[in-house]
């Protein structure tokens, strides 16, 4: 059983991105008009189809925990789309505006498939879920007052159906919420897309800044070899515990009389005799191999390796066994940040094509060259067997160096 206990707080202020952007259009003279209807497409097609102006376009896919209701999502969202019609919307102003730059508000990627590469989207840029100071700080990235330097935490795409196992189609018993049965493994975001052979809009890690870097000397030193002996041996565990003496009758765990319920509470009593109805569970009554995994109902002692007392593994799976190194130059006119970012090749046959194990973001002023050091561990090279229930060595074939801001990447170096 999975619980989650999430909360909710309120903004002490809001300094919206409109008030920031009317704010600083009165410190450089300059006209600021908005319209904060998607729907008035008269009035922006008259407004955005003027000479010589920059529109920026606000769109949203946001999520509530159930609490609130748009567009027919239910809090969490039931697709990957823009909220109300925010697709349509960017490429109304995009059809009649040659400089029109996309803000995007969302917990998660979005579909930006129908607009991404139209010739007047001159920019994008995500801002997640920024807070209190959203309109100062989205202001500051679009007028150039910082060099940003993010990079987004997860891949966009260019279909729902390139994510994999259809989660957002798939329901259960909580208010029709969204069903994960984790099918897809450690194939996940980037390595989902890897093992699949699709190409995103925009991979995983990827970000641009006001200024460019160059990429090069990629070396890789052997610190030590990967294979040693382990020191653990395999014992038992002790028998699952057992709770005494229960009770079969429904009766005595019905609510206490005089209770006064809390909302949302999870409480240790159910609300009447009929056990289906109580638990809300689809399942009821079905034998539990039908549908948890192998061996998790059976209490006797279960073998794992013996760490003597190592918390986390055995001591050696954190030593260095190789270090990779790059130099990065700022060859752009700002000073500015990079993140490299550093993946490998295990090179198995039911291992992702690559997996992320090192990154760093490094300031680096113009015209100057950074040294980006990474070690590779022991464990980094390893995976959980779950049959053997311990860590295993899958091999090393190749480091990859990547670098969103670079136009010479990915660098790479085969292992042999």
């Amino acid at each position: 059983m999975l619980i989650c206990f999430v909360g909710t707080a309120n903004f002490p202020y809001l300094f919206t991105p409109d008030t920031a952007l009317h704010r600083q259009a009165l410190q450089d003279n300059t006209v600021y008009e908005s319209i904060l209807d998607n729907y008035s497409t008269d009035r922006i097609n008259s407004l955005v189809s003027q000479v010589n102006i920059t529109a920026i376009v606000f769109v949203n896919a946001d999520s509530g925990e159930g609490y609130i209701s748009v567009d027919g999502n239910e809090g969490d969202r039931k697709n990957l789309t823009l909220w109300k019609s925010g697709d349509d919307l960017i490429k109304t102003v995009a059809d009649h505006c040659a400089n029109t730059i996309v803000v995007i508000h969302s917990t998660g990627p979005t579909i930006v498939t129908e607009w991404h590469d139209h010739p007047n989207v001159t920019a994008i840029l995500w801002a997640g879920l920024p807070g209190q100071e959203s309109g100062n700080s989205i202001t500051d990235v679009l007028y150039g007052k910082i060099n940003p330097a993010a990079r987004t935490p997860f891949t966009w795409g260019a279909t729902r159906e390139s994510y994999g196992e259809e989660i957002l189609s798939k329901r259960n018993n909580g208010y029709n919420a969204p069903q994960d049965d984790f099918l897809d493994g450690v194939f996940i975001d980037y390595r989902g897309f890897n093992a699949r052979n699709i190409t995103p809009i925009y991979e995983f890690g990827f970000g641009l800044s006001y200024t460019s870097f160059e990429y090069s000397d990629l070396t890789i030193l052997r610190r030590l070899d990967s294979q040693v002996p382990w020191r653990a041996t395999t014992m038992k565990t002790k028998s699952a515990p057992v709770f005494g003496k229960l009770s079969t009758d429904i009766n005595d765990y019905l609510f206490p009389l005089g209770i006064s319920k809390i909302r949302q509470y999870i409480y240790p009593y159910i609300s009447g005799t009929n056990a289906k109805i109580a638990s809300a569970d689809p399942k009821y009554g079905k034998k539990a191999s039908e549908f948890l995994p192998p061996h998790a109902t059976d209490s006797s002692p279960q073998t794992v390796p013996d760490l003597k007392g190592y918390s986390g593994g055995e001591p050696e799976m954190w030593d260095v066994i190789w270090t990779v190194s790059a130099k990065i130059k700022n060859t752009g006119k700002r000073n500015g940040e990079e993140v490299p970012q550093l993946y490998i090749s295990h090179g198995g046959p039911d291992t992702p094509k690559i997996v992320l194990r090192g990154f760093e973001r490094m300031s680096i002023d113009v015209g100057q060259t950074a040294v980006f050091v990474a070690d590779i561990t022991r464990r980094d090279l390893m995976n959980w067997d779950t049959v053997q229930q311990k860590w295993v060595e899958t091999g090393f074939t190749k480091v990859v160096f990547v670098g969103p801001s670079s136009k010479n990447l990915p660098l790479s170096i085969e292992l042999t």
